[in-house]
């Protein structure tokens, strides 16, 4: 797909879709009230799983369209990832002088969505691997 709005249709899509999904969390999360956003920290590794998963599919050839990954990339993980939500509560932590909490979090949330990522990379290639049964 070549036209500018199609293409901006489908990441804005994807985005509603990422940003109500986000919404969803963060409610479920709230029953699980702690002194951690909990939410953010989840959609945050969740995302980066989810964008890892997508990463190992389009590694291996034409299984995952230029389209699909604009919808699901950067529109559903772009609105459903939260750094911008992650960088406010840290501030909030170091504005309590929770500097211990703070630094935790932010190294957390860095460590944990990488490995998240690493994870959705590796997971496609076992799969891949093991069965054949997606790819030839």
């Amino acid at each position: 797909m070549t036209n500018p709005w199609g293409i901006s249709l489908l990441v804005g899509l994807g985005g509603f879709a990422g940003s109500v999904a986000r919404y969803g969390l963060s409610i479920t999360s709230q029953r699980f009230a702690i002194e951690w956003p909990i939410g953010t920290l989840a959609a945050n590794v969740i995302g980066s799983l989810a964008i890892g998963i997508i990463t190992g599919l389009s590694a291996r050839g034409a299984t995952v369209s230029p389209e699909i990954r604009l919808l699901l990339a950067t529109g559903f993980c772009g609105g459903f990832t939260t750094m911008s939500s992650m960088i406010y509560e840290a501030a909030e932590m170091i504005r309590a002088s929770e500097y211990l909490h703070a630094t935790l979090y932010t190294v957390g949330t860095f460590l944990l969505s990488m490995t998240a990522f690493i994870a959705g990379v590796m997971a496609v290639r076992t799969i891949v691997k093991i069965g054949g049964v997606l790819w030839s």
